[in-house]
């Protein structure tokens, strides 16, 4: 019976081939099509009726629909009708696990929130299986709502990448370097120790790029940051770090070293390419300048910088400069999703009241820092960002078929000031299907929620016991 039915199959198989030999159609995994191809290219290209290639984790075609079933025949199809299809986004900066902690302090000043909420919650909670559980609940929320790109700072950062690959997420993921004791680590050095071991593991998985996330300038001394600097640049791997995120920080900076918190990294021979750096809010023109000239990247969160009462970045001057500048959303401890529809919306909003000027972030702007822009903050730009050939085949597909989708003239003006996370209905990363039609494949949603509530009774007794 077994030898009849591989038989059976060897014989369709061989007639697929055969009749695309001779439709001259190529065979592929996975065909995207009918949708409004936004591809973020840099032609700009929108196909109004286009479609995606794509075969295992690359992409090998984008063209219109009628292009691409003339050339190519999937083994899985995808009908977007009704969709924009675009890269995934990016987010730039979170800390995954941190959802457990959403709402848990709110209407607080950073180091406030940080010093008398934050920090204590983690010291009496943070674990493996609290890390475990809480990226999976961001997988999820991220997965659903069109990410599929995350750049994290978090402790057992390892935890977060193994969860992150089984959720088949694309991750840039930093283990935290910290001068106080936390629950991975009891020095900087054990932390260093962590990160080496952290990206030794990791170093070169399709999905995951491991990092060494220095906290920021006012938690770590000089020596500290020098050293783990020199560790990512030993192995070829990013840095992240909290960077002029507040004037408090300035103001500790000024009194602590006599210069501003970018001025002080760069006096470390800490600032280069590779360094990705979060909010950038208390920055100047010279020093916009200084950081373009070193290749820094840097990530604007806007609503956590609003939500925390932290400032506004000089983002319209960052993109007058053509730094490489991405969003994020922050953790949803201080945001409080992990939204990016949101976050674009947010960013283009905050600016043009910020400067009484209406083209100050466009929304073709917002939409590159969530994409290709993004991916320039990370050096990621040839591998994702925008749909192209030879690029992975990370991309979503987003409805426009409801009433606050009607009607629709600009495809990219719905992405930024209508779309919302909730209206994806598909997400590929490389070239997996995460969710088709609001279905997560690969987590059980159920179980997911379940755990989180657990955890959520584990923190409230933790935070409430004195």
């Amino acid at each position: 019976m077994k030898l009849w039915l591989l038989a059976l199959a060897v014989t369709i198989a061989a007639v697929v081939a055969l009749m695309s030999a001779q439709t001259g159609q190529r065979r592929v995994s996975l065909v995207v099509t009918n949708g409004i191809v936004v591809t973020m290219d840099a032609g700009n290209r929108v196909l109004q009726n286009g479609a995606v290639a794509i075969e295992g984790s690359d992409i090998v075609a984008v063209d219109t629909a009628e292009a691409i079933a003339r050339g190519f025949r999937g083994r899985e199809t995808i009908d977007a009708t009704g969709h924009i299809v675009l890269p995934g986004l990016i987010n730039t900066h979170t800390h995954a696990p941190m959802v457990l902690y959403r709402g848990l302090a709110d209407d607080l000043a950073l180091m406030e929130w940080l010093e008398k909420y934050i920090f204590p919650a983690e010291a009496r909670t943070v674990s493996p299986e609290f890390v475990r559980a809480g990226t999976r609940l961001a997988a999820l929320e991220m997965i659903q709502s069109g990410t599929t790109t995350f750049t994290d700072m978090y402790y057992f950062e390892e935890e977060i990448a193994q969860e992150t690959r089984s959720a088949g997420l694309r991750g840039v993921l930093g283990q935290t370097v910290i001068q106080f004791p936390v629950a991975d680590a009891k020095t900087p050095a054990d932390a260093l120790s962590r990160a080496e071991a952290f990206i030794t593991r990791f170093k070169g998985d399709p999905l995951i790029t491991p990092a060494v996330a220095p906290h920021a300038m006012y938690t770590l001394d000089g020596p500290t940051l020098r050293a783990a600097r020199e560790l990512s640049r030993r192995h070829g791997v990013p840095t992240l770090i909290h960077l002029a995120e507040t004037e408090a920080e300035l103001a500790t900076s000024q009194a602590q070293h006599k210069m501003s918190p970018v001025a002080y990294l760069d006096s470390l021979g800490f600032l280069g390419a590779g360094v990705v750096g979060a909010h950038a809010v208390w920055v100047t023109e010279p020093e916009i300048a200084l950081l373009k000239s070193r290749g820094v990247g840097l990530s604007h969160t806007p609503e956590s910088n609003m939500k925390l009462a932290s400032g506004t970045a000089p983002v319209p001057a960052y993109l007058r400069a053509d730094v490489a500048l991405g969003l994020g959303t922050d953790g949803a401890a201080s945001n409080n999703d992990l939204d990016m529809f949101e976050a674009m919306r947010t960013a283009s909003l905050l600016h043009k009241l910020q400067t009484k000027d209406p083209r100050a972030v466009s929304a073709r702007a917002a939409l590159e820092m969530a994409t290709i822009r993004g991916a320039r903050a990370l050096g990621m730009e040839r591998q994702i960002g925008s749909l192209e050939v030879g690029k992975r085949a990370d991309l979503i597909a987003v409805s426009v078929v409801g009433a606050r989708q009607t009607p629709m003239y600009d495809p990219l003006s719905h992405l930024v000031y209508v779309a919302h996370g909730d209206d994806v209905r598909t997400s590929v990363v490389h070239g997996k299907v995460l969710m088709r039609n609001r279905r997560v494949a690969t987590l059980n949603e159920a179980r997911v929620l379940a755990e989180a509530h657990e955890w959520a009774a584990k923190v409230r007794v933790a935070v409430n016991r004195d």
